[in-house]
């Protein structure tokens, strides 16, 4: 793709044509599921990383890997297991021909990650996403490897087998942008999936970006200016859900045991900005924080028994901070 552009409105009005290109592409292979790979693609342009909880068969990896497909980027999958180990997922350190360390780079080695059932590995093995997320980078016996630019993870959770599972800790569920729901396609949906897979052979989607387009519209997006009544509303909303502190929703202290952290504050005004421009606009509005705090703030903020008692969700909460 050309990337000489006249000014930043031409440069963004070919980013929100090559979006809808991906759409369509992507479209291909994946019925319906419309908002999950708007989110999926917002986390990407935005330099963040996404966790996907959905039940089995609801093509989740197959969704990621045509992403892959469509902007033309290295991808790797790790199978999350009890036995994984931190070199599993970030390399080791082997000894050559010449008895010398060498360092053989491990999966986590690729623009696109995919962590599989993520929660079906121990907490020390978890964690050894964490740098790689926050940082960017391996290290490894004092020296740092930088991964590849872009770099997004893609994580998936089975929410309804518990049985060999690890709870996913807070500090690691503060990585991921977007926890993103995928619900079952409705009816006429699911005949057409059935119709296209059900004699094994998928269409195949063209690519539409490269890895250079990718890093231009993220350094384009971060240019995009943010009024300052939009960064109090997203301060504002992060604060609310702060149980017993000055600026705390009733609700946050009646039914929340925590809160979102500074990092919930950031992503919304990044996934706002993402949105608006996506919608074609060139500055997002309160609008836009709305139509992404739910995936940013459900796993942010934790119930409590009262909550679990009267039947209080999560979205509910979220819900009641929003009318504010």
């Amino acid at each position: 793709m050309d990337l000489n552009f006249k000014n930043d409105v031409e440069a963004i009005e070919v980013f929100v044509k090559k979006y809808q290109a991906l759409r369509t592409e992507i479209a291909k292979v994946i019925v319906g599921q419309d908002d999950v790979v708007k989110n999926v693609l917002m986390a990407m342009f935005s330099r963040s990383h996404a966790l996907l909880i959905g039940a089995p068969g609801l093509a989740k990896t197959l969704l990621i890997t045509t992403i892959a497909k469509t902007v033309n980027l290295s991808y790797s999958r790790i199978q999350f297991t009890p036995d994984l180990m931190p070199s599993d997922i970030m390399g080791t350190e082997i000894l050559d021909e010449n008895r010398k360390f060498k360092f053989v780079q491990g999966p986590i080695f690729s623009n696109i990650v995919l962590a599989d059932e993520i929660n079906r590995t121990p907490p020390k093995t978890q964690s050894a996403l964490l740098e790689a997320m926050q940082e960017r980078s391996v290290s490894m016996n004092g020296v740092t490897y930088q991964l590849p630019d872009p770099f997004f993870v893609l994580a998936t959770q089975n929410p309804i087998e518990q049985e060999g599972t690890y709870p996913l800790p807070e500090a690691q569920q503060d990585r991921f942008m977007f926890n993103i729901y995928l619900d079952y396609p409705n009816y006429s949906e699911e005949v057409q999936i059935v119709k296209s897979t059900i004699h094994g052979s998928m269409p195949e989607p063209d690519t539409i970006m490269e890895a250079k387009d990718i890093l231009f519209f993220q350094k384009l997006l971060e240019k995009i200016p943010i009024p300052e009544n939009v960064y109090q509303y997203a301060v504002n909303l992060a604060t609310m859900t702060r149980p017993h502190t000055s600026r705390a929703h009733h609700w946050a202290n009646d039914y929340l045991t925590w809160g979102a952290g500074p990092r919930a504050s950031q992503f919304l005004i990044t996934g706002a900005r993402t949105n608006a421009v996506l919608k074609g606009k060139f500055s997002p509005d309160i609008e836009d924080i709305k139509e992404v705090a739910h995936n940013i703030l459900r796993h942010r903020i934790i119930k409590n028994y009262k909550a679990e008692a009267e039947g209080i969700t999560v979205n509910n909460i979220i819900d009641e901070l929003l009318k504010r």
